[in-house]
């Protein structure tokens, strides 16, 4: 008896240890983790999360296919991140209206914006249908051949679930490393509009400097609201008759507020982790962040002379520039924080402990091999580092992405097949997306630098023209590119077999680019079968040794929930603190009066926030207008724009960002650093009511 105790209770203590990592889904939440959330502070039944007539994942959205957001309203109101609206505020800017740098506030539905291809996701069910797919000979397929099935399978679902409700579409995902797959069924509703939108100053306050850092000041959100049909309040394409879609439940805002210890809880679509993988693959990561990183600063250099020379360049290259950057960081931030720890080593370690029970047990003895699966990331390791290095330079600019398109046949060919003569190609116009000289200057330079990096057997042909015909000067080839090749031409059709087509250059550099990626891809494509199974395999003996724990799988952008508390870290001796209040703010605003360009804003932003009395968004217990605060909730991209919630279900801030010193976190969860960094609901209100002046959505809204 003595003996089973001590089991219990070691198997309790290794699992509290794990108590605040894991994206879990709901469907299937373990009991022992709702337990632990109880025993944190969370003081719903366990059916408020997921099966209940309210339950809380019901008010939590995809948002765009990118985000995620939360419905806080009964007329179909949702919160989300700024960043996640950006490039939706940045298609409504102009010179003469920019709502980037001015911010906008619908004062009625008519104002309120629409915004073509934008939506937002609801989950209505999910559920495991390994075993299903096993019967149809799942086990027995890989590669293209098990693609081919699940999409086969998808297709078939797709069908049978529009019979009886054509507002449904299902998607069949694979969890665990393939070793699960599971069927979730969404309903997508397509007209979103934008209804509020800080000015970037607030919404992205601190710029690149803050990113990925605490503390942090900014007020990261904006307002969409759903229409719906009115007859049927269900989903329907955009239509001025449409009205707001009002939900059977919606996330309820509350001003309580929080403290150090409480319970918080995030819901959201966390994008892609690999927790699982081995070392062999977090070495492979650590060389293509290296590519990425480096490659992106070349071009972020480029971007941002340009955009701060022109405000019709920045309104064009805001978007790109910041999801450039985000992962630019990114990348820097995630090797730094795999070195300081020795991620690479412990992963060893475990694999070794792996192996011993592997030798142990038997289990999948034969199938499972370590070394060979060194081996085969030791063979790609060079194809996988080229592969980067292609697609982070020749994949960003117009004409790139132009050519490419031409070469690869993604673009349309029109006219009669049986008249070779009449086919041709045509790009839209979209010269209000991109500035000649800037775009010419972000090519020739990744040009060059490309040069620089690549082993000279990857470098493409186009480069002997760029030495026999324009000196070696990239930026005079890439000038001419833009200037005379005819994928520059908008609108117009481009007969793809005349003499000017196959003699193009701009033609030439697309097809060369093509066959070097198809060559590399190659390459890559004869180990990555081999390797995806022994991973897989690995994740499968991981889950059977350490089965009598809870076990989450990767995100995979389906929908989580992560649980833990408010609070802070401590890093080389220092406490973090777990919030920031409006002062803070303000000294920053200050830096940026003497030039520090990320910390510049409006001064009616300074005035707001240097008050006296913040009245009723002034924290009960700190006495202070609070901003934004951190939890050690699990977070990856696609989280942006989660809602945060405390132990009653009720939403007190929204999830932007990680923090620097854990962003290897997709990779490894480090329960002492990782945090999650969110805006304080109560900050998001003040500027709404104080700045907006935004009456009519505060009392839709209704907080408590």
């Amino acid at each position: 008896m003595k003996k089973i105790l001590l089991s219990i209770v070691v198997l309790l203590s290794a699992f509290q240890a794990k108590a605040d990592e894991g994206m879990w889904t709901l469907y299937d939440l373990p009991q022992a983790v709702y337990q632990q959330m109880q025993a944190e502070g969370f003081s719903l039944p366990y059916e408020s999360l997921y099966s209940g007539q309210n339950a809380i994942m019901k008010a939590v959205v995809n948002f765009g296919g990118f985000c995620s957001g939360v419905v806080v309203s009964p007329d179909g109101l949702v919160f989300t991140n700024h960043h996640c609206g950006f490039d939706a505020i940045r298609q409504h800017s102009t010179v003469e209206h920019d709502y980037m740098l001015n911010g906008f506030n619908a004062k009625s539905y008519a104002e309120e914006l629409p915004n073509e291809d934008l939506f937002v996701s609801f989950m209505i069910e999910q559920k495991d249908i390994t075993s299903e797919l096993n019967a149809k000979g799942l086990m027995n397929l890989s590669g293209r051949q098990l693609a081919q099935f699940i999409d086969s399978v998808e297709n078939a679902m797709t069908k049978e679930i529009h019979q009886k409700d054509s507002t449904l579409r299902v998607e069949i995902k694979p969890f665990y490393e393939g070793n699960k797959y599971y069927l979730t069924t969404y309903r997508d509703f397509k007209d979103v509009r934008l209804v509020f939108a800080i000015p970037k100053s607030m919404g992205k306050f601190g710029g690149e400097t803050d990113n990925w850092m605490w503390p942090r000041q900014t007020c990261d959100f904006s307002v969409f609201r759903i229409y719906a049909d009115p007859v049927t309040n269900g989903p329907a394409e955009y239509s001025g008759r449409n009205v707001p879609y009002h939900p059977k439940s919606w996330a309820p805002v509350s001003m309580k507020g929080y403290k150090n210890g409480d319970f918080a809880m995030t819901m959201g679509y966390p994008g892609s982790t690999s927790r699982y993988l081995s070392s062999y693959g977090i070495l492979e990561r650590y060389a293509e962040n290296a590519v990425r990183a480096q490659i992106r600063g070349v071009k972020q250099d480029v971007m941002v002379r340009h955009m701060r020379a022109s405000e019709a360049v920045r309104i064009m290259y805001d978007s790109k520039f910041a999801q450039s950057a985000n992962y630019w960081k990114n990348s820097i931030g995630m090797n730094k924080c795999i070195d300081s720890i020795g991620l690479v080593a412990q992963k060893q370690m475990f694999e070794l402990k792996l192996r011993r029970w592997q030798d142990e047990t038997g289990y999948l003895k034969g199938q499972l091999d370590f070394d060979r699966l060194n081996e085969l990331y030791k063979q790609r390791y060079e194809a996988t580092r080229m592969f980067t290095l292609i697609y982070e330079t020749f994949f960003t600019d117009q004409l790139s992405m132009r050519a490419f398109r031409s070469s690869t046949g993604r673009m349309e060919v029109k006219g009669p097949e049986n008249k070779a003569k009449k086919q041709y190609i045509e790009f839209a116009d979209n010269t209000s997306e991109w500035d000649l000289n800037t775009d010419c200057e972000i090519l020739g330079t990744l040009l060059e630098n490309y040069r620089q990096q690549a082993i000279s057997v990857y470098l493409p042909d186009f480069y002997n023209t760029i030495d026999s015909r324009f000196g070696g000067d990239c930026q005079r080839y890439a000038r001419y590119l833009y200037e005379n090749s005819v994928l520059m031409r908008s609108g117009k059709p481009i007969y793809i077999n005349q003499k000017e087509y196959s003699r193009d250059l701009g033609v030439e550099y697309g097809i060369d680019v093509y066959s070097l990626l198809l060559a590399v891809y190659s390459n890559m494509g004869q180990f990555d079968e081999e390797i995806g199974e022994q991973e897989k395999l690995l994740c499968a003996a991981k889950l059977r040794m350490e089965q009598d724990l809870p076990n989450y799988s990767d995100a995979n952008f389906t929908l989580r929930m992560s649980y833990g508390q408010v609070g802070g870290y401590t890093l080389g001796g220092q406490p973090s603190g777990y919030y920031t209040e409006a002062q803070s703010m303000v000294e920053k605003m200050l830096q940026g009066e003497r030039g520090v360009i990320d910390y510049e804003a409006e001064p009616i932003m300074k005035e707001l926030l240097s008050a006296r009395d913040f009245g009723p968004y002034t924290d009960g217990t700190s006495g202070k207008m609070q901003l934004c605060f951190l939890s050690n909730n699990d977070i990856t991209g696609g989280n942006s724009g989660s809602p945060v919630f405390n132990g009653k279900g009720e939403l007190i801030g929204l999830a932007f960002d990680g923090n620097w010193d854990s962003l290897s976190s997709d990779i490894f969860f480090d329960r002492e650093l990782a945090r999650t960094i969110s805006v304080d609901i109560r900050y998001v209100l003040f500027m709404m009511d104080r700045w907006g002046h935004a009456d009519r959505l505060l009392r839709e809204i209704n907080a408590k």
